[in-house]
This record gives C-alpha cells, structure tokens and sequence, in this order.
C-alpha cells in the first residue's frame, strides 16, 4: 500500500537494509540475544528491543553498562557466527527479483550487522552481494546517524539526493532522511514517520520500484547487461 505517491526526482542508486528488509531474520536474532542475555543475567525483552534499533556497542552500553564491551561483543559474536551456521533464514518474497534487477555498481547494503555474517547468510538464500556493503565495523556511527548511509553513497560514486533507501526500522529510516535520500518503508503494518512511501511487505513495493528502475534507465535485467553509468 502506497502512502505517498510522490516519486523521487531522480533515483540512480538504491541502499538496502539486510535484515527485516531482505532477510528474515527475526526468529534467529532473537534466539541469539536471548542466550546472550541469559549469560549476563539480563530481561530478555529489554535486550532485544534495544538490539533491534542499535549497534551491538550501543545495546552494550545501554544493557549493560557494568559490562566490559569487548567481552560482551566476544560473546555475542561467538552466538551469532553459530548462528549462522545453524540458524534458519529466508530471504523475503521480492528480495531475489530486485537484486537481480540492479547492476551491481548500483546498489548497496547499509547493515548494523558484520560483513562476514551478512555474505553468509546471503550465500544461504542465494542472494547476489553487490560491490558496496557498509557494516558495524565501518562507521563509528550507527543508525539513526546519517554517517552509514553517506558512506555507502561515497563509495558508490553517488550524490545522497540521487539515493533511494530501502528500510523496514525507524533508526534506519532516519539514517537515511538524515543522510538527505528518499526512503520507502517495508516489511512494517503501519508507516514509520517520515517515509516518502510506504508498503505493508517487500513484495508490495516490487512493482514500483523496478518501474521506477526502468523510467530511472538503470535495470540491468531486462538485457541481462548493467545500464551505463550516468555521468555527473
């Protein structure tokens, strides 16, 4: 559904979030954090509704502050690398079809994750990695700053105002209003504040955004060729 029918002036590029906005996540990172949280004698919803929004540094210091972050991290790491090799993901219905749809000098991840966890799970629903993934360990602020989205703009060659963010959080969606994009919303029952349009599912929003690919002339799937880079 379609809250906004404004389209950006002029997308060139496209940022997506990973997880809750390509990959279903939710059930795996729950049961990490929920073990994490039992180790340090933590509530477990109090853990993860502030994991959700941040950075693992970030929920550290908010959880558990008399805790020392790297050992915290050590062990969340330890859970989450498991995780990965035994925990169960599905990409969300559209996922495959819009990254296909991108030449890979294109898009971008923007992830509070790891790189090493995200190209895992990716290799294990057979989603394409494009040349741009901006993680935890590249910026020294997360999401809801603007720093993550700017950078993956700067390593694509691209001015923020020709950038169309992907984002199913609210820390996300203002990273990017933040960094001057347009965002869509995904994957949420009810619009988050400040999204230029907004789908109840990724598949909603397959429709629009690969005809916006095409009016945009940078849909590499139709010729099974990347379009050229526009200059400027």
């Amino acid at each position: 559904m379609i809250s906004e029918p404004a389209r950006p002036r002029a997308v060139k590029y496209v940022l997506f979030d990973v997880d809750g906005t390509l990959i279903d996540a939710v059930d795996n990172q729950r049961r990490v954090w929920l073990t994490w949280a039992e180790r340090y004698g933590l509530d477990l919803d109090e853990v993860h509704r502030v994991a959700l929004r941040t950075r693992p540094m970030e929920t550290f210091a908010h959880v558990a502050p008399d805790k020392d972050p790297a050992e915290c991290l050590a062990a969340l790491h330890e859970l989450e690398d498991e995780d990965v090799r035994s925990g169960v993901y599905a990409a969300f219905d559209g996922a495959a079809e819009l990254l296909a749809a991108l030449p890979p000098d294109r898009w971008a991840l923007v992830t509070s994750n790891y790189e090493h966890r995200v190209r895992g799970r990716f290799a294990r629903t057979g989603l394409p990695v494009p040349e741009v993934l901006v993680d935890a360990a590249a910026v020294e602020e997360g999401k809801p700053s603007p720093v993550p989205y700017l950078l993956a703009a700067s390593r694509l060659g691209a001015d923020p105002k020709d950038c169309l963010v992907i984002e199913d959080a609210p820390t996300g969606v203002q990273s990017g209003l933040r960094a001057g994009m347009t965002v869509w919303g995904v994957n949420a029952p009810v619009a988050v504040d400040g999204v230029h349009r907004h789908y109840a599912s990724l598949r909603e929003a397959v429709c629009d955004l690969l005809d916006l690919l095409d009016t945009a002339g940078i849909r590499g799937l139709t010729s099974g060729v990347p379009a050229e880079k526009p200059s400027g």
